[in-house]
């Protein structure tokens, strides 16, 4: 080794050498130039990453109590959690802020967008001001995400978008509670003028004609083919006969003339019902005597949200459609025939309350039932999106109409008893919180 040193001082060699250390050196720094580019990309890579705001979880609702085993037995021994499902929903908006659906209510001084005394299209029984609702205290909140701040819903821009545009809101009372809300707003722009009713008043559409805009509500409290036994006062005479397998063509029949459309199932699923299949008797939910197979409700409303979701997807029918998930009610000490109220005067703070069993049970069908079908409508170019207005509901038990559903129930006597409400939404109310969301989503939408 010490022979080859010196063999390689001399000053021929010594020259060959100079010139492969500068090729050497040369190299080196081209090497030490590139991994230090290569290492300051990966750090604003990673920062980038670090940026992005983080899924929201929704555990509080996950960790609800379980359903009662009598409750549960016709339910999936894995059904996907609110929290998990709505994790993937929040993918549907990569270019999102934040899920603008985790949020808290917040004190707001401003006065609601409307009155009682400049909206007509109040339904009485949640026209809770008129009807003596002493306290106002449940109009000066407006929902708030944690991670961004919500619009306001702007009237104008809303009908400037919806020109020459068709929107329907699908469902039970609850969609017509919702659909008064949205006209209520409207009417500080231009007022609505009604252009069809049912015999019953409970499907309507207004036309706004600077705007050549069409508004409809569609009752079909199943979405199916149900042959209902009720009076207006909710009194049945028989079992409601419910096919599974059908639409109502109450709406499907009017749904390509829809731009938009809101659709949503309900409480209405709760109900005694004896389940048809191809026009034969299958089973029941609640029929105590009937000598019926117990399905459960669960099992109708997934298979309500199927075949609604499969006949929008699939239609050919180009619409934006929002599924709009179940809403809880609010009746406390009994149910709403066996002298439930509802009094509280302020919101719920987050964690104060847990969702009873059948909502946790309908939302996570809503979930499961979206995830598999939003991508099915994109594929058809069909936009499809969740409208979970179910927990900001939930945290605000002071928004119902409860006694003051009937027009000043305790005038004559203060100790009166009176039937509560606690299910629909005074107006204004709550509710309206529902359009600054759905003006946000469509506005996503539109830049996605």
């Amino acid at each position: 080794m010490l022979k080859e040193m010196r063999i390689d001082l001399n000053p021929s060699s010594l020259h060959k050498r100079h010139h492969v250390f500068v090729k050497f050196a040369i190299s080196f720094l081209l090497l030490g130039l590139a991994f230090r580019l290569f290492v300051s990309d990966s750090i604003r890579f990673s920062s980038s990453i670090v940026e992005t705001p983080p899924l929201v979880e929704t555990n509080s609702i996950t960790e609800s109590p379980p359903l009662s085993p009598s409750s549960s037995s016709s339910l999936p021994a894995q059904a996907p959690s609110s929290g998990d499902l709505l994790a993937n929903e929040s993918q549907a908006f990569p270019n999102a802020e934040c899920d603008i659906f985790t949020g808290d209510w917040v004190p707001d001084p401003s006065a609601p967008a409307y009155t009682n005394a400049s909206c007509h299209e109040i339904e009485g029984h949640q026209n809770c001001m008129r009807n003596g609702r002493p306290d106002s205290g449940y109009l000066y909140w407006r929902w708030n995400p944690r991670d961004c701040e919500l619009p306001r819903f702007d009237p104008g821009k809303f009908l400037d978008s919806t020109r020459n545009k068709s929107w329907a809101f699908i469902g039970d009372s609850i969609s017509r509670n919702h659909v008064q809300s949205l006209l209520c707003i409207l009417s500080q722009v231009e007022q609505a003028v009604e252009v069809y009713h049912d015999e019953e008043y409970r499907s309507k559409r207004w036309h706004f004609p600077s705007h050549n805009f069409t508004l409809s509500v569609v009752w079909t409290p199943f979405l199916l083919k149900a042959d209902i036994f009720e009076d207006m006062n909710g009194v049945s005479s028989s079992e409601i006969q419910l096919h599974l397998d059908k639409l109502d063509e109450t709406w499907t029949e009017q749904y390509k003339n829809f731009d938009y459309a809101v659709i949503a199932g309900g409480k209405w699923f709760l109900k005694t019902a004896i389940y048809r299949e191809n026009d034969t008797v299958t089973g029941c939910h609640y029929c105590p005597g009937k000598n019926l197979t117990e399905l459960g409700f669960d099992y109708a409303y997934r298979r309500a949200l199927k075949t609604v979701l499969n006949f929008m997807t699939n239609s050919g029918h180009k619409a934006f459609i929002f599924l709009r998930t179940t809403t809880p009610d609010h009746f406390e000490n009994g149910e709403w025939f066996s002298g439930g109220t509802c009094n509280r005067t302020a919101p719920f703070k987050d964690g104060e309350v847990d969702m009873k069993d059948v909502d946790i049970v309908m939302r996570d069908i809503e979930l499961e039932e979206y995830e598999k079908a939003a991508p099915v409508g994109a594929e058809n170019g069909v936009i499809l999106k969740l409208l979970d207005t179910t927990r900001l509901s939930l945290l605000r038990p002071d928004g119902h109409p409860g006694p003051y559903r009937q027009f000043q129930p305790f005038a004559k006597d203060k100790n009166a008893q009176a039937q509560n409400d606690c299910l629909h939404w005074c107006l204004p109310g709550p509710i309206d919180s529902w359009n600054d969301l759905l003006m946000e989503m469509i506005n996503r939408g539109i830049h996605q």
